[in-house]
């Protein structure tokens, strides 16, 4: 039985409605399928054959493009009141060891950058927060080519 790894293209901004409901969907979902996942394992377990090809399939695949890319900026301030999705993301990523590629240009051109990019590009510093990574949109067709079920918010 083949499963579908889904993939989740975030293109709004932190503000936007669609930016939570994406964190909201991540967390359901990762929830579900690591359930699931034990389920799966103590099936297999009785039956004797191995894990390895669940454990090697991410269990959900992100991709932060456009306005999303504010969310990796780690100067981003967020006040007490509103849910900080930038720490929302780094503990999700934490908890599930789940990659946060957010597209190279379109992170650059709203003025997130890593220390590589800096340098390259003579900027004054970096500020692409811990755990996000900058990605070529290489990253995505890769994702894309694998069987997937994308859904962008």
């Amino acid at each position: 039985m083949t499963t579908t790894t889904p993939l989740l293209l975030i293109t709004a901004d932190p503000s936007h409605p669609l930016a939570h409901l994406a964190l909201r969907y991540a967390r359901a979902y990762l929830n579900g399928a690591e359930d699931s996942h034990d389920i799966d394992n103590n099936d297999t377990n009785r039956i004797g054959s191995s894990d390895n090809a669940t454990s090697e399939q991410p269990l959900l695949n992100v991709f932060f493009y456009g306005d999303s890319a504010h969310i990796a900026n780690r100067l981003r301030w967020q006040s007490a009141d509103q849910l900080d999705l930038t720490k929302e993301w780094q503990s999700l990523a934490k908890q599930y060891q789940l990659p946060l590629p957010v597209c190279v240009s379109t992170a650059l051109s709203r003025g997130v950058s890593d220390v590589d990019n800096s340098s390259r590009h003579q900027l004054d510093g970096a500020n692409l927060a811990t755990g996000f990574t900058l990605v070529g949109l290489s990253e995505l067709a890769m994702m894309m080519q694998d069987d997937c079920r994308l859904i962008q918010f």
